[in-house]
Order: C-alpha cells, then sequence, then structure tokens
C-alpha cells in the first residue's frame, strides 16, 4: 500500500503526462489540482478496470473524466514505469519567466528608439545564455521613448501570470544613469526579508541585471548612455490577487521573477511528467544517487558542490520533495542528496514535503525554538516569531551569532524526509545562500 502507482494521463492539450498517484500522502500532495480526481477514483478501482466504464456510471464526474483524463493501460506505459524498456521521453515545453519577458520588451524598446523604427520581433539573449526570439504585442515609438510588450507564455507551467502582458516603457538620455521602476501592476516592496529594497519596485537582482544589460547591448555605440525603464503589467493586481504578495508585504501587483530566464514544466501533470521521467533517466544512466533542487539557480550551486556526479542525477524537483523521494524509492536508488536555501528547507525541516507559497508557510514559531535550542536570548526568539520571511530569519540569526541554525535546520530535514521516506534511503542535505556559499549541512562535512 505504501508503493506509489504511476497511471499515464492524456492531458488536456494532448501531451502526455504522469501523475505519481500514492496513498494518503499522494492523496494530500494532488489534493489542490484536478489531478487529485484521477487518483481518488484509481484508487477505488483495481489493476487493469479502465477509467472510462467507471465514470460512465457517474453522472457527474463522466463529462469532467472524459474532458480531461485518459486512462490507459499498463502495458502501454511501461516505458515510462521501466527504464530498461526503454529511454524515457523528453519534450515538455518550457516557458518564460516574467523577468524574461520584461527584459526582452525593454530591449526592444530601446532598439526601436535607437533605428527610428518599429519592429515585430526582439532577438534577446536570457539569463542562461540561450537566444530566442520573441514576438511584440505592442510596439509604438515616440522619439527618444518607447513602449513595447511581450505576453507570457507559461509553457506547461501555466501559472497565475501566465497570458500577462509584460509592458516596459523606455525613455533614453545622453547621461550614464539607469533608473528600472515598476509601473502599474507590478508590486512595490513594503517589508524587510526579500532581499529588495523596502519602497522600491519587486523586481528580483536577475531580472533587473538582465533589464539593464540588453538595454545596455542596444544604446553600445550610440549617443544615448543610460535610460528610464518602467515596467507595467495591467492586470497585474488581479493577478497578484492568486498570490500570496499581499502576505509577504509586496502590494499592488505581481512580481517580476527568474533566474534562468526559463520556466520548466512545474504546474502538476507537467511537473510530475518531469520530475518520474528524470529520475528514471537518472537510473538509465546508471546513477546510483540523485540531487535534489528546487530550481535553476540551486542547481548550478549543486553541480559545484558535487562535481563528481552526471549531470542526469540532478533533478529540480521544484516544490514536490516528497513525490522525488517516492520515485527515487521506487527506482532502487541509494542516496538523496538536497541542495537548496532557507525557505525550502525550513518547510522541510518541519515535515512538509510540498513546499509550494500555496500549499505550505514557514513556520516561525519552529525556527524560534530552533534558535531558543541554541541559546538565543528571548528578545531574538521574539524578533524570530515575528519575522516576514525565512530570509528575514536567516538574517536575524546571522546577526546574533547563530551560525549554528542552518546545520540544524538540515538536520531537521534530513530526520523528516528519512521518516517521510520511511527510512529506505540516505539523505544528505546542504543550505547554501543566493551566493552559493554554503551555510551548513548535514551529515558534518558532507560535500
Amino acid at each position: 500500500p505504501d508503493v506509489p502507482l504511476r497511471v499515464e494521463v492524456g492531458a488536456f492539450e494532448g501531451r502526455p503526462s504522469l501523475f505519481n498517484i500514492a496513498t494518503e500522502q499522494g492523496l494530500e500532495m494532488l489534493a489542490a489540482d484536478p489531478a487529485h480526481l484521477v487518483a481518488d477514483l484509481f484508487g477505488q478501482l483495481g489493476v487493469g478496470v479502465r477509467m472510462e466504464k467507471f465514470l460512465a456510471k457517474r453522472k457527474g464526474l463522466a463529462a469532467r473524466g472524459r474532458e480531461g483524463f485518459a486512462i490507459r493501460e499498463a502495458g502501454e506505459i511501461m516505458h515510462a514505469v521501466d527504464p530498461s524498456q526503454k529511454k524515457p521521453k523528453q519534450g515538455l515545453r518550457t516557458g518564460f519567466t516574467t523577468g524574461a519577458c520584461s527584459a526582452a520588451a525593454a530591449q526592444a524598446a530601446a532598439y526601436c528608439i535607437v533605428n527610428g523604427q518599429e519592429i515585430e520581433t526582439i532577438q534577446t539573449i536570457l539569463p542562461n545564455q540561450s537566444v530566442v526570439t520573441f514576438n511584440l504585442n505592442r510596439c509604438e515609438l515616440f522619439k527618444e521613448r518607447a513602449i513595447c510588450s511581450i505576453i507570457k507564455d507559461g509553457g506547461d507551467d501555466p501559472d497565475c501570470t501566465h497570458g500577462a502582458e509584460l509592458i516596459a516603457e523606455v525613455k533614453l538620455w545622453e547621461r550614464n544613469e539607469f533608473s528600472i521602476l515598476g509601473g502599474i501592476g507590478v508590486a512595490t516592496v513594503t517589508k524587510p526579508g526579500l532581499g529588495l529594497d523596502v519602497g522600491g519596485p519587486a523586481i528580483n537582482p536577475v531580472p533587473k541585471k538582465s533589464i539593464r544589460e540588453l538595454v545596455e547591448k542596444e544604446i553600445k555605440g550610440t549617443k544615448y548612455y543610460g535610460a528610464e525603464i518602467t515596467i507595467s503589467v495591467p492586470d497585474g493586481e488581479e493577478r497578484a490577487k492568486k498570490t500570496l504578495n499581499a502576505r509577504l508585504g509586496l502590494l499592488g501587483g505581481i512580481s517580476i521573477l527568474g533566474t534562468t530566464g526559463i520556466v520548466l514544466p512545474y504546474s502538476t501533470s507537467a511537473f510530475i511528467a518531469s520530475v518520474v521521467q528524470a529520475i528514471s533517466l537518472a537510473k538509465y544512466q546508471g546513477s546510483e544517487d540523485v540531487v535534489f533542487t528546487t530550481g535553476g539557480r540551486s542547481e548550478q550551486y549543486a553541480m559545484k558542490l558535487l562535481p563528481d556526479l552526471m549531470e542526469s542525477a540532478f533533478i529540480q524537483v521544484g516544490d514536490y520533495v516528497g513525490i522525488g523521494i517516492r520515485n527515487t524509492i521506487k527506482n532502487g536508488l541509494k542516496k538523496i542528496y538536497i541542495v537548496g536555501m532557507m525557505g525550502k528547507l525550513s518547510k522541510m525541516a518541519d515535515g512538509k514535503m510540498m513546499t509550494h507559497a500555496k500549499a505550505s508557510e514557514v513556520n516561525m514559531k519552529m525556527l524560534a525554538t530552533f534558535a531558543e535550542e541554541l541559546g538565543a536570548p528571548q528578545g531574538v526568539v521574539d524578533e524570530i516569531k515575528g519575522a516576514n520571511t525565512a530570509r528575514h530569519v536567516l538574517e536575524i540569526c546571522t546577526a546574533n551569532g547563530l551560525g549554528e541554525m542552518p546545520s540544524v535546520i538540515c538536520k531537521k530535514v534530513v530526520e523528516k524526509c528519512g521518516r517521510f521516506g520511511r527510512d529506505q534511503i540516505a539523505f544528505s542535505v546542504t543550505m547554501v545562500d543566493f551566493s552559493g556559499n554554503t551555510l551548513g549541512c548535514f551529515p558534518p562535512k558532507t560535500y
């Protein structure tokens, strides 16, 4: 009963997806997504019974099931479950971040001013150095000012920003000064602990750097040396209602995010497919260990920490650590390394194997207890209890000499993950900061 089942599901667009369906814990992980319907129904069926027959007898579920899902026989998915049958397929469609779209729109606007003409597309370089071409939704030129926009395509990860219009208004000037502002629909930072200036726009460091560099690329060798760039999202404030921005003190819109420019397929159905296939691929290529990271940046840091492991062993599990653990055990691998940052690891230390912001929050009382056990004075303990984010907690700990906190959290992650995996696999956890420096690990001196 504790062994997950995998069922191939035809998604709405016709692309194959894999759902990892476990018993109680698996259902809890999928409860926030329509996929839980399949998990629930399949749990009531015997292996080999077709979903169509079951759905046909349930009036309220029949149309929904036929419209969204089509279960295939087990023999049709052996290649995806057993790597010895066939190499796992790739091909989920990636998308682009709000940061990449904003930077490309700003570059396009600068190009229009410099060249005195409106354009329909712009070729740009993403932070991960990929070269891509965006279609412009809007392009208007007004002498030394231009406005361009791009519609965000989330690929197979259509989050609340999918389809949003990212607008960049650029004014060029001859003085060497750059100003990147947030317009309508871009959140304003009102609380500390986010790594952004309080009072400034919620445009993260990598997108901000990319916006400036791409505009500089277009004005190089011209009479212009600086610019004022305003990023806007017309319906950003409405879209932000589907996020936790307000709770974090990011008010008035969405955040402009992204570290690589690419959005990997982390929506539940597409995400599970990518994780399951990645673990199968690692085994197929002979790896005995895998490394879980939550995104592109932590993966880069993990690769530097573990240079002897093959590339396929590094798996971006996103927020779904539990699904990754279950499938790694299912594939018979020996060890899971987890490399992450303060926020995600703090949630794992609290036993939360699904770390998305909508599904779990950082337990400040737990972190305050850890600090108290490390001998922190009551004032610091109280400050941690009232912290805005896990990163804010880390800043408080650093300022008050609680340098052991990261290793304490890593130890708790090992304990919680071990319990989740029923002690069937070994764990090693390392916390890094936003620059890739190791803050703590457990077991000690792992890398």
